[in-house]
């Protein structure tokens, strides 16, 4: 907000003791421990063990599904302001980013009508690495789901069910991302229909997530997936990273969505954490 008066507040904020910082932090902590917010201490410190960032940086660079880049200006400087500020064009679907079960289905709920608990869930990590570094557009599979279950347990309630296929270490590269062909067609891995079928039958997850740039593999022209999954109530969140820093399971994930009004999505920070 740059309102009469901002430079100053800002500076006189800088005036603010350590101490008195610190304390007026603590207390709110407690309040909100105690109000429920926030879980209690000790599973806030089992939760803090590990913590991995599952989020690519937001850049102008970042490759997009359909080719429109953000772009950013600088408004104003601390140098010649006292503060600082950039002004962001982007869609929404950009860098880490939700796609809302309103993004391909008319009248389902938008980025706004998620709920925090929906958002705050069980992850777990079915890696098709070596399949995909094989064949581009390979898929999450039924068999892939059974055989992930038989090493690690069963699927956990309300689970974000996220594909591993390695694609995020491309993501510095625009073509090799996208997988373009002569034609113009991608090739990256995705999730199978049947796949995603199997999970909304079988078990009640909250969502799936992908390393790459779309719930649907690259050649995909009829994105089955996302009609599937999004007309199922279910959310997307597509270009995660570091998904082979966290465990196949155990761990939990916070889609860190603003609630855009009306959004179809939005970018996202999602944050893995387990004891």
């Amino acid at each position: 907000m740059c309102v009469t008066g901002t430079t100053h507040t800002v500076r006189e904020a800088t005036k603010v003791s350590r101490r008195k910082f610190l304390t007026a932090g603590l207390a709110a902590g407690i309040g909100a421990a105690a109000s429920g917010v926030l879980p209690a201490a000790p599973a806030l410190a089992a939760h803090r063990r590990h913590v991995q960032d599952l989020t690519h940086v937001f850049t102008t660079e970042f490759p997009t599904y359909g080719g429109l880049q953000p772009t950013r200006e600088t408004l104003v400087t601390v140098e010649e302001d006292g503060f600082y500020l950039q002004r962001w064009t982007f869609a929404e679907h950009s860098g880490t980013h939700l796609d809302a079960p309103g993004h391909f289905v008319a009248g389902n709920r938008l980025a706004d009508e998620l709920t925090a608990g929906e958002l705050l869930v069980p992850i777990v990590v079915v890696d098709i690495r070596r399949r995909a570094a094989a064949d581009p557009d390979a898929t999450v599979e039924v068999r892939d789901l059974m055989q992930f279950e038989r090493r690690h347990g069963r699927i956990p309630r309300r689970a974000l069910v996220a594909m591993n296929s390695g694609w995020a270490a491309f993501a510095g590269d625009l073509a090799a991302y996208r997988g373009d062909d002569p034609d113009g067609v991608f090739h990256f891995p995705g999730f199978g229909s049947a796949a995603v079928e199997w999970l909304l039958e079988r078990r009640d997850i909250s969502g799936i997530g992908v390393d790459t740039l779309s719930l649907d593999h690259g050649p995909s022209t009829s994105f089955t997936v996302h009609v599937t999954a999004l007309g199922a109530d279910k959310y997307g969140v597509e270009n995660l990273a570091n998904l082979d820093h966290i465990p196949p399971s155990g761990a939990h994930a916070f889609v860190g969505l603003v609630p855009w009004q009306e959004g179809s999505g939005g970018p996202c920070r999602v944050i893995a954490s387990w004891g």
